[in-house]
């Protein structure tokens, strides 16, 4: 089996909050990559996942617990993304804790469940001892089945479910991401509207939008479609400056949106405008860098601020090291949105872009005749010739008569001159200086 084996279709997993969902698509994909967490309701957005089994490959869609009975915002939603999960899925998990057994909001899920006329398994989830399976036989009267004996923590039971998956699918699913596909994390710290930036993008709620800060808090891929090219928008949960901020289920979270950026090509760092920057944004900014994404500044919620945009570049260009283009948004009104996607397909043409050979060396004997390398005992830098060894981002070798004779002053200096002669801008560019 290998990555372009076919998915065979699409599982949805649905149930009332803190049945194990999340733990059953850490099992069932080997992955820890939902979080799990003793409080309830820690999954809010849904989460597709690729699963292996054997030879087989199908997609799982985690969601958030469905409470019909909370008439709040944000759990309305909940309930809209899980609704929307089933509508795509070939094949249903119904996750029930058989341990507490049938709640009254079992009862409307399940009804939910019957009215979408999709095929079902119902899981007795938390059977953790096969000689408590007799607990699952209550479930019967869910009407979805005969109820199947399962512990996601322990593993009781997960590989004859992957069985009964792998059988019922129909056998064909959606086409998988492609390899040219642009991949976009969007970073920043808690609030500032990276969710609401997306549903923008998309013109549809894919991501749950509130105004409590952390509604985030998993990862969540979305694939969008422009011009003929694939854009995977992930969004992140935010992320705070201080260690000490972050406990329980924000630490987890955060390790997800820095996997996120470690997966992308394109960062685009959110910064509020109606709060000015600050020193949190920077360090959004910084992991991008250091993950090698080619970075984006969105000035977001530009319809609550006065601020001009000339007022901020200066202040942009003065303390990012390097120096990423900058788009006004707003994502209530819709305003530079065309922009920032245009934007986006440039800075990725240039993140994969690859310099010649010939025309590198002709930048470097310019390089040469501009300033004047560093010495030491007598003995000068020379830059011999160059070449690009790697895209996405670019790489490029160096190689001189002493890399012991290259400074760090100098070296920021040829950065900055490759960056600035190719319009690299934004883009991480590494030069390794290697010895003839």
């Amino acid at each position: 089996m290998t990555e372009t084996t076919p998915l065979l279709g699409t599982v949805a997993i649905v149930g009332f909050p803190n049945v194990g969902k999340s733990t059953l698509v850490n099992r069932l994909t080997g992955t820890r990559a939902a979080v799990v967490h003793e409080q309830s309701g820690v999954t809010r957005d849904r989460k597709e996942l690729v699963c292996e089994w054997g030879n087989s490959r199908f997609l799982l869609i985690d969601t958030g617990g469905v409470d019909i009975a909370d008439l709040s915002p944000l759990t309305r939603s909940i309930a809209v993304q899980a609704r929307e999960a089933v509508s795509e899925a070939d094949l249903v998990l119904f996750v029930v804790d058989a341990k507490a057994g049938i709640t009254p909001g079992d009862e409307e899920v399940a009804d939910i469940l019957r009215r979408a006329r999709k095929p079902v398994l119902l899981i007795a989830n938390k059977i953790d001892d096969p000689a408590q399976d007799s607990l699952a036989l209550d479930l019967h009267r869910l009407g979805l089945g005969d109820p199947i004996p399962l512990s996601a923590m322990h593993g009781h039971g997960a590989g004859d479910l992957l069985d009964l998956i792998v059988a019922q699918l129909p056998g064909e699913g959606r086409e998988e991401i492609p390899e040219a596909a642009i991949r976009v994390a969007i970073l920043g710290r808690p609030n500032v509207g990276k969710s609401s930036l997306l549903n923008a993008i998309l013109g549809r709620e894919r991501v749950i939008v509130s105004e409590t800060p952390g509604t985030t808090r998993d990862a969540i891929d979305t694939v969008f479609e422009r011009n003929e090219r694939t854009f995977v928008f992930v969004d992140t949960a935010g992320m705070r400056r201080h260690r000490r901020h972050r406990q329980g289920i924000e630490y987890y979270s955060e390790l997800r949106a820095l996997d996120a950026a470690a997966r992308a090509d394109i960062a685009v760092v959110l910064i509020d405008t109606s709060e000015g920057i600050v020193e949190q944004d920077l360090s959004v900014a910084d992991v991008a860098r250091k993950a090698q994404c080619s970075t984006i500044v969105v000035l977001s919620k530009w319809d609550l601020t006065t601020v001009g945009i000339d007022d901020i570049r200066p202040e942009l260009e003065r303390r990012l090291r390097q120096r990423p283009p900058h788009v006004a948004v707003s994502a209530k009104t819709g305003r530079g949105i065309e922009r920032l996607l245009d934007l986006i397909e440039r800075q990725f043409d240039k993140h994969i872009a690859r310099v010649s050979t010939s025309e590198l060396n002709r930048f470097l004997a310019e390089l040469r005749e501009r300033r004047q390398a560093p010495a030491k005992n007598g003995k000068r830098l020379n830059l011999l010739y160059g070449a690009q060894v790697a895209t996405r981002p670019p790489r490029f070798r160096f190689t001189v008569n002493d890399r012991r004779l290259v400074t760090r002053d100098y070296a920021y200096w040829v950065e900055n001159q490759v960056r600035a002669r190719f319009e690299l801008e934004g883009v991480p560019v590494t030069i390794d200086f290697i010895r003839r």
